[in-house]
């Protein structure tokens, strides 16, 4: 054996060789093509920091910024009875699904959870547009109905994130059915008195704009976001007309009623404290690692007694 063709020369290969550099380093965005360092991109919550672009964040992403100390609680959601209708196309569809699931690290198209956003208790779910395109299914259909359940026994508002491309065929009609289902248990946070605020996201379309992701209280829109139900060059070949610029984004929605707000993402965080606590009758929230005012330290049991007391007093004054 020659020491020195195999082990020393080697040890002096490895020392002065050139590294490579990981691909994984930068990012282009895909609006202005701008190379965006990785740890920059992540830091800004996905946006571009050259032309504010949203880019793609998932829903754990997204609830790590959105919950105090990025410290959340998943709800448990009722698994739905795999393949009902045996649907197969290029692909059996729980290959479809396991192939989804590998890609994504999550169990299916929508994550709900509950926390505190600035001390302010919410129950939050956020659609996956990674997972199927985040397609609404019996899966779906029961997370928003777990999510309107928890927030009705915990008594706290709903905040909803959608991000779809509509029904999942793969389940036909039992995929339509969830849009009703959905309407219910929108209409039991309403008979609570809690507020269902939505943010919908780039994009959200189909049979989910048909239904929960138009019926909130409030609505919040990210910038540039496609937000209708059937595109704009399926109605284009059906009207065989030009549609405006800019037609069926957010700013488009604004300007014509159908939305209350369009907010960046990264302003999302406070705009949402605001609008809770506005909703759910409490003071503006506390601002920074200050402890909370006086006789507001227990603030998650006090949300279903603020109101009631306010009023109160109101009466009280008058």
């Amino acid at each position: 054996m020659n020491w020195i063709t195999n082990y020393v020369r080697p040890r002096i290969n490895s020392i002065f060789s050139r590294r490579e550099t990981p691909d994984n380093l930068w990012t282009k965005c895909p609006e202005c093509g701008t190379m965006l360092f990785h740890r920059e991109v992540a830091d800004n919550l996905n946006v571009c920091t050259n032309c504010e672009h949203h880019m793609y964040i998932s829903p754990r992403d997204r609830f790590i910024a959105l919950f105090d100390g990025g410290s959340f609680t998943e709800v448990k959601v009722k698994a739905p009875t795999p393949d009902p209708l045996h649907f197969r196309d290029q692909k059996r569809y729980p290959d479809r699904l396991r192939a989804a699931q590998k890609e994504t690290n999550e169990v299916e198209a929508m994550l709900v959870a509950r926390g505190d956003i600035g001390r302010t208790p919410v129950i939050a779910a956020a659609q996956d547009f990674s997972f199927m395109a985040g397609s609404m299914g019996m899966y779906v259909g029961d997370a928003i109905i777990a999510a309107a359940e928890e927030a009705v026994k915990l008594k706290r508002p709903l905040i909803l994130f959608s991000a779809a491309g509509g029904a999942r065929m793969q389940e036909g009609i039992l995929s339509l059915m969830q849009m009703p289902r959905t309407t219910v248990a929108v209409q039991m946070l309403k008979e609570a008195g809690l507020p269902y605020i939505v943010v919908l996201t780039h994009p959200t379309t189909g049979g989910v704009t048909a239904s929960y992701a138009m019926l909130g209280d409030v609505h919040i829109a990210e910038p540039n976001a496609l937000i209708c139900f059937a595109g704009p060059r399926v109605i284009e070949q059906t009207i065989r007309e030009k549609l405006p610029e800019g037609f069926q984004r957010a700013e488009y929605l604004l300007d014509h009623g159908m939305l209350d707000r369009v907010t960046s993402r990264v302003q999302m965080r406070e705009e949402l404290i605001t609008i809770t606590r506005m909703l759910m009758g409490l003071p503006p929230a506390v601002r920074g690692d200050l402890p909370p005012p006086d006789g507001g330290a227990d603030l998650p049991n006090a949300l279903s007694e603020a109101a009631p007391v306010a009023a109160k007093a109101d009466s009280k004054k008058s």
